[in-house]
Order: C-alpha cells, then sequence, then structure tokens
C-alpha cells in the first residue's frame, strides 16, 4: 500500500494525485480539505499534470454508487448462452428506452418477455434482482390487487419492489383486454451507465 506524507500545500505532487483522485476516487474538495488548500488550487495541479477531471455526471455517478457498478458484464460462453444474450438485446432493443437520461428501462404486456429480459440482466450484468423496481399500469377495469399478484408471480419479485399502479380510465371499446389482462410492466434499473453498454452492445449488432 502507497503511503504519502501530507504534500506541501505550494506543489502537490502527481503521484500524490494519481493516488487520491485516481486511484481512491476522492473529490477535488476532498483532497482540499485533506491537504488545506483551495479547490482551485487542486484544479491547477491537475491541469499541469494533465489528469483528465471527472465531469459532474461522473461525480454524481460515482456518490450514488460508492462501492464502484451495481453489474458487471460477462460474455457469453456456451450457445444456449448466446441465445439468450441475443434475445435479451433484441428485447432490448425493440421494447427499451434508448433516449433521455433514464436508466435501464423497458415496457412491455408479456410477463415472458420481460422475465427472458431480466434472466438477461442477471446472466450477463451480474445484478441484483432485488434492486430491480417495477411500475404496473392499469385500466380501471383491471383489479389493481390481481393484476399484482400476476406479475408479482410471473416475474418472482416482492411487492415492495413495486411502484404505486397508475390506473387510466378506459377509452372506447377495443380489444386491449386479449393484449394487457394484466395491464403494462415497466421494468427499471436505474443505472445510466449500464444503459449506455447495452445501447453500445446493440450498435454492434
Amino acid at each position: 500500500m502507497k503511503v504519502f506524507s501530507l504534500p506541501n500545500r505550494k506543489e502537490i505532487t502527481r503521484n500524490f494525485l494519481v493516488d487520491y483522485y485516481i486511484e481512491k476516487r476522492w473529490s477535488t474538495a476532498q483532497i482540499a480539505k485533506y491537504v488545506r488548500c483551495s479547490g482551485n488550487k487542486v484544479n491547477y495541479w491537475l491541469a499541469k499534470y494533465e489528469i483528465r477531471k471527472r465531469t459532474i455526471s461522473d461525480a454524481i455517478y460515482e456518490l450514488r454508487n460508492p462501492l464502484g457498478d451495481p453489474f458487471l458484464i460477462k460474455d457469453p460462453k456456451t450457445m444456449e448462452e448466446g441465445i439468450l444474450f441475443g434475445l435479451g438485446l433484441g428485447i432490448y432493443w425493440g421494447e427499451g428506452l434508448k433516449r433521455g437520461k433514464g436508466g435501464v428501462r423497458l415496457t412491455n404486456t408479456d410477463a415472458k418477455m420481460v422475465r427472458k429480459f431480466i434472466d438477461f440482466l442477471e446472466k450477463f450484468c451480474n445484478i441484483d434482482k432485488n434492486k430491480l423496481r417495477f411500475s404496473l399500469q392499469i385500466f380501471e377495469d383491471i383489479l389493481p390487487e390481481k393484476a399484482l399478484n400476476y406479475w408479482k408471480g410471473e416475474l418472482g419479485v416482492k411487492k415492495e419492489q413495486f411502484y404505486k399502479t397508475i390506473v387510466s380510465k378506459v377509452r372506447g371499446r377495443g380489444t386491449y383486454k386479449y393484449k394487457s389482462e394484466y395491464g403494462v410492466v415497466i421494468v427499471y434499473f436505474n443505472n445510466v451507465k449500464l444503459k449506455k453498454i447495452i445501447l453500445g452492445m446493440i450498435e454492434k449488432l
């Protein structure tokens, strides 16, 4: 383990900044407080040593994920895994959120399709299924408790993982009941970085 003495306030060494800013991921404010100098002074030495500063979005991401990324990308190793991997990307390509600042979000009425996508996230992104969140949208002639129980059972998740059910008025008559008998479910994994990685993999298809 590297040990550095407290640097001179007049000159912060490159090795010190590499250790604390890059490896330990301290913020410029933390370093300034530790060294007992101004934040501008820390920024000066970062620029002098040509150490790229983290963006505000990077800083916010690290603040929200102090233990690092809540996922780990894995490559498929068998033909069976390859099929699930391609299926997961295809499902997100067709049904997932691709624009905007939000994280991973998938909307669908087909429980089997949603379940396959969750399998993809667990298998190849190594996410904790308990960190998934769900939103249920139903029409007013569908019983909320019945719909919630259906999706809980089909997806194998807990009631606490669902946001408040959104109930909409029925407008006109049609065949919607046969297409969304239990409403529409939205799957959320609130991580922008993972969404970018998934979209990057889709771009390579």
